[in-house]
């Protein structure tokens, strides 16, 4: 009979005490010894470095795709453009650059942003 439980030794040791293991066949042994060995480390510390990256939460940034950002970026160039010409206001080329500028400074943002809201809706 064994004076410690798993869960007592679990409690009371700083140290590793379960194994996580699988079975490969030659090939892949050969290929894992031969990846680790490019490495410096050992197949079981490769395998648990893998287990735990696994198991923290993947944090993922929200991104919007290359093409809505773009479409975004013509929809706001025309909008600060065509409002000043249906009024009679003459654009400046500083004017256009300008908003040029804050055209390529905001599209990625306001891209996300029609993202998360289409996703919303």
């Amino acid at each position: 009979m064994p004076l410690l439980n798993d869960e007592a030794v679990t409690q009371i040791a700083s140290y590793r005490v379960k194994t996580a293991g699988t079975k490969l066949n030659r090939d892949e042994l050969a290929a894992l010894v031969k990846h680790c060995a490019d490495r410096g480390t050992t197949p079981g510390e490769l395998i648990r470095r893998l287990i735990l990256s696994e198991l923290q939460p993947q944090v993922v940034e929200p991104t919007a795709s290359p093409e809505l950002s773009e479409i975004v970026g013509i929809r706001l160039m025309l909008t600060n453009l065509l409002k000043p010409l249906a009024t009679g206001i003459k654009i400046t080329p500083e004017v256009f650059e300008g908003i040029m500028v804050e055209v390529k400074k905001r599209k990625t943002a306001v891209a996300l942003e029609t993202k998360q809201d289409l996703e919303r809706a």
